[in-house]
């Protein structure tokens, strides 16, 4: 049956009947936030030692951002700006990733991850290089493999592939994947949690290995709906018999940081650096401690925000702070009206498996089958029915 848009119009209705209380009310919240931001900015240590405080003895699973203090005792504001810097001639590197899950119905049964980096120089003509590595799983590592350890296994190989390129090139580089550098998946159990503690040894062995080359490696975050430096304004605003629930302590509730640097960050500027409080931030020790900062990429009067993570030893570094802004401005500047790193968008056209290459993948491995005298059996009668409907889309 095809969708009743009678029902979906009368819902449709209905939130935008509702659409301009709310927005009054998160309107407040932000004005909120900003004024609580100005009363604090410049209380780091006061809302480090809280932080911490409240996760030894209250909530260890506590997300937020963290203020950074310096050797010398010091601290940037909360709400200081950076400008954007001259853009030094650098090489750029992006990985993206694509996979083919596993389909029941598929006349044989794989999974697939291909990634896809791409490779430029800022300020200079060179031709630009592109590099792919694919990995096929079958038979047995089927019987493990979960969608989610699919995911892991691609973004684990977008830093590999990063690490081996860099290896074998000279002079400063830039390096960066889509998504945030923190590994997803820490709250599984039993094998998978096995699985995701070998994946981030992986993982950490790869950052390793940039951190050696003297890479300027970044996680970039494309509209991120955060909230880090917003829970910690609501945790300056909880009294001390409330952080026991800091966890429903939820003052600004549907603010996020970006409607806070909205206001903050011209075009081309960065935030402060920030350390990340989370649950995970014990796995990432030293010069991988996990960091971030809000960048504005937009144009006058049209802003646009991204959330770039970083590693502590770009975090520490104000050279290499400055070279990754620069760099990611002008990469975003690239695109025009819809800025998004260049190298990012080219790395996915790199990685991308479309539907007929998945069919084609599938072909070859029946045929190898029925070469090596094994039968194929045929794919389920559902998936030829849609087949037939005719489908284009990209597999991710």
């Amino acid at each position: 049956m095809a969708l009743d848009f009678q029902q979906v119009q009368s819902q449709v209705k209905q939130l935008g009947e509702q659409a301009p209380q709310r927005a009054q009310v998160l309107a407040k919240k932000r004005q909120r936030a900003l004024e609580r931001l100005e009363q604090i900015a410049n209380q780091a240590e006061e809302l480090r030692t809280l932080v911490q405080r409240i996760v030894q003895q209250h909530d260890p699973s506590l997300r937020c951002a963290l203020p950074v203090m310096q050797a010398d005792g010091s601290s940037e504001p909360l709400n200081a700006s950076h400008p954007l810097p001259a853009v030094a001639p650098t090489l750029v590197l992006a990985a993206d990733g694509s996979q083919i899950e596993m389909d029941r119905h598929a006349q044989v049964p794989y999974c697939l991850v291909n990634v896809g980096a791409f490779q430029m120089h800022s300020l200079a003509p060179e031709r630009p290089v592109t590099h792919v590595q694919c990995q096929l799983f079958y038979d047995e590592q089927l019987y493990t493999i979960t969608e989610a350890n699919l995911a892991l296994q691609r973004d684990l190989r977008e830093r590999a592939l990063l690490a081996d390129v860099a290896e074998r090139l000279a002079g400063p580089i830039v390096a960066f994947t889509d998504g945030p550098i923190e590994l997803w998946g820490g709250k599984a159990s039993g094998e998978e949690a096995s699985t995701y503690q070998k994946s981030l040894r992986d993982h950490l062995e790869n950052m390793s290995r940039l951190h050696k080359r003297g890479v300027i490696a970044a996680g970039y975050v494309d509209k991120p709906g955060a909230d880090l430096l917003v829970r910690l304004i609501e945790i300056s605003l909880a009294k001390p018999d409330q952080y026991p629930h800091i966890r429903n302590f939820r003052e600004l509730q549907g603010v996020t940081d970006r409607d806070i640097f909205f206001h903050l960050l011209e075009p081309g500027e960065r935030s402060t650096v920030f350390a990340m409080q989370s649950q995970s931030a014990h796995n990432y020790q030293g010069e991988l401690a996990l960091h971030f900062f809000y960048l504005n990429v937009g144009k006058p009067g049209r802003p646009w925000l991204a959330r770039v993570e970083i590693p502590a030893w770009v975090a520490q570094d104000a050279h290499q702070l400055d070279v990754l802004h620069g760099v990611l401005v002008e990469q975003c500047r690239i695109l025009g009206e819809r800025p998004y790193p260049y190298a990012l968008h080219r790395a996915h056209e790199v990685a991308v498996v479309s539907l007929d290459e998945r069919k084609q993948v599938s072909e070859m491995i029946a045929l190898e089958l029925l070469r090596r005298g094994i039968e194929v059996g045929p794919g389920s009668h559902k998936q030829a029915m849609k087949d037939s409907a005719g489908r284009t889309r990209y597999w991710r």
